[in-house]
């Protein structure tokens, strides 16, 4: 209740007499005395009389009786300077409330003027007292209900409980809180919070704050940590996602905490999910948005158990579990391209080899292209091992061995792609130029091998971008597929599209423009006619390195089924076609040895043109 207290310019004292119950208040002024009493507390009792300053040049002054029946608080100001007539007795469940006027006097000269309940006026003449009556309710229960009908309903609980001017335990029907005060010293807090009778206690998250939430500031700090089973004040429109029951709320007292050097930890312990929901821990600041938004930023998940996920966040604020059907991860036909898969990369091993054997026996000292072909052939044989043998190394779940084996994938392929791209710039500089460039062999293997290992060993020293990754079969939500490849997380999924997309862009396009101009560059030559069939089976074999790859970039859309066949058959096959390749060329060789033995004119021009084919290669 506010108005304006008419009195006269002699001394004024304002005079309290309050009692524990729930019968009435009288609100009452006169020259000298502003006075409030009754019962209407919970626990406060209290007769005083406070001494206010005086003015005598001012005959009126302005004052607000604030009433707080859940932390049987009342404060009343004068002229704004505010006094506490009954100090906070913690959060209260029954209560004296809903006060309503039950009568009035009127005044002649001095009293309350302009009264007002909540900013409406009561009424605009001089009144010597106003009566109030009040019912006895359940406090909690209301001021739960309240909240829960507000957007700012989770705002409302934390700044009651962080008023009730007590440390430890708070219940509430609708959350429960803890209060802990933070002083110098404080090395950290490892604690389980609160919870309901209705919730096993093994089933309550656990909450660490660490050191760094001290203020430098000041000498004491209070946190509120509270624990929500009911989620109706934390409601989400979006139906492809669902919040777990258990929601943690942490803040502390005016201040705003944010971008921690160590991360607050908080354990959720919850029922088992099915193997086709993906959990992961989301946030929701209400000083950032109105209404709520869960978001991922700011928190990292940690998959502790089937039954328990822990989330590290730098900041404060509310903090739950959003879960929702994980289609990405779930691959159709995922048993038959694994064995398709398999029988193609053992093939390509022996390949390989056999053709490494062949390019070390085929011609001694140094020879660029050479030097190129076998280091395409290695890095190729340590792609298809290392993939070989990821499914098996992953289902130990050794997570030292899957994130070696991981890291060595990552680098085989990444190696693969860069030889790929020195293989057609040294085919094609051989094209323009008829002979063979006068770079220094490292230069050779610092493309293929050098920059392949700076890329890993970057992603290895920003953080942990390698472990075991679980997919699913869509024909059998169940049955998972283990592979030591990059963690499903949002660093590992832009490192994969900015390194390996953008590499495999690199193969497909600068295959296709080299071709055309190779192409374009021989077209007018005499030989062209009589032999493009050679050029382009030459080229052909070449850009199916790279085209093949190119499937990779295209698996979506109603043919993605089609496309991931086509691409496990021919990638798995890499090292066949390698040597396919060189076989045909080397049949091609012995023909032409064998035809200018024989001499012939027309033979002597077909060898002329195998002599320039052979250095595509």
């Amino acid at each position: 209740m506010c108005g304006t207290w008419r009195h006269g310019n002699a001394s004024r004292n304002l005079k309290s007499d309050l009692k524990a119950g729930c019968k009435e208040i009288e609100i009452s002024a006169n020259e000298s005395t502003l006075s409030i009493q009754g019962s209407i507390t919970a626990k406060c009792t209290r007769s005083s009389s406070i001494p206010l300053e005086s003015n005598p040049l001012q005959n009126q002054s302005h004052f607000c009786v604030f009433w707080e029946p859940l932390l049987d608080l009342m404060i009343v100001e004068v002229n704004g300077k505010k006094y506490t007539l009954c100090e906070s007795h913690g959060l209260q469940g029954t209560c004296c409330t809903d006060l309503s006027l039950e009568d009035q006097k009127t005044a002649t000269l001095y009293g309350i003027e302009n009264g007002s309940i909540h900013g409406d006026t009561i009424s605009y003449n001089v009144m010597e007292l106003y009566r109030f009556r009040g019912d006895t309710i359940n406090c909690k229960e209301k001021f739960c209900d309240e909240a829960s009908q507000k957007r700012s309903g989770a705002n409302m609980i934390e700044e009651v409980v962080m008023k009730s001017n007590k440390t430890g335990r708070v219940d509430l029907p609708c959350a429960q809180s803890t209060i802990i005060e933070i002083k110098e010293g404080f090395t950290g807090l490892n604690f389980t919070l609160p919870a309901p009778r209705t919730v096993a206690p093994n089933m309550t998250p656990t909450v660490y704050l660490p050191s760094c939430l001290k203020s430098q500031s000041r000498i004491t700090s209070k946190v509120v940590c509270t624990y929500y089973k009911d989620k109706s004040l934390f409601q989400r429109g979006s139906s492809d996602a669902v919040l777990l029951d258990d929601i943690v709320g942490l803040s502390v007292e005016n201040e705003i905490i944010k971008n921690l050097p160590e991360p607050v930890r908080i354990r959720f312990h919850h029922s088992a999910l099915p193997p086709n929901l993906s959990r992961r821990c989301v946030s929701w600041d209400t000083r950032r948005d109105n209404e709520v938004k869960w978001r991922y930023d700011g928190c990292e998940t940690v998959k502790i158990h089937d039954t328990e996920t822990e989330c590290c966040c730098n900041h404060l604020r509310y903090f739950a579990i959003l879960v929702q059907v994980e289609q990405k991860a779930t691959v159709r036909h995922l048993e038959a391209l694994t064995f398709i898969t398999a029988v193609g990369c053992a093939v390509s091993l022996v390949s390989c080899l056999v053709l490494f054997y062949w390019l070390c026996k085929r011609r001694k000292g140094k020879d660029q292209s050479l030097l190129v072909h076998r280091g395409l052939v290695v890095a190729t044989f340590f792609l298809c091992l290392c993939f070989s043998l990821t499914s098996t190394l992953a289902n130990t779940e050794n997570e030292t061995v899957c994130k070696i084996t991981g890291t060595l994938l990552h680098y085989s392929l990444l190696s693969t792609l860069c030889w790929m791209i020195v293989e057609m710039f040294h085919t094609f500089f051989l094209v323009c130029c008829a002979s063979s460039s006068n770079l220094p062999s490292w230069v050779f293997y610092l493309s293929g091998f050098g920059i392949p290992a700076l890329l890993v060993c970057r992603l290895l020293s920003i953080g942990d971008f390698y472990g075991l990754r679980k997919i699913m079969l869509s024909e059998d939500v169940t049955s998972l597929y283990f592979m030591c490849w990059m963690l499903d997380s949002d660093n590992s999924r832009l490192a994969h599209y900015i390194i390996i997309i953008g590499l495999l862009s690199v193969v497909v396009s600068s295959g296709i423009v080299m071709l055309f101009f190779v192409a374009t560059k021989i077209r007018n030559r005499p030989e062209w006619r009589k032999n493009r069939m050679v050029f382009f089976s030459i080229w052909g074999l070449t850009c199916l390195f790279g085209t093949t790859w190119g499937l990779g970039l295209f698996s979506f859309g109603p043919l993605s089924e089609a496309r991931f066949c086509l691409f496990c058959i021919i990638n798995s096959c890499f090292g066949v076609f390698h040597m396919l390749r060189y076989y045909a060329l080397e049949q091609m060789k012995k023909r032409c040895e064998l035809s200018l033995d024989g001499g012939s004119g027309e033979a002597d021009s077909k060898c002329s043109a195998f002599v320039y084919e052979r250095h595509h290669l």
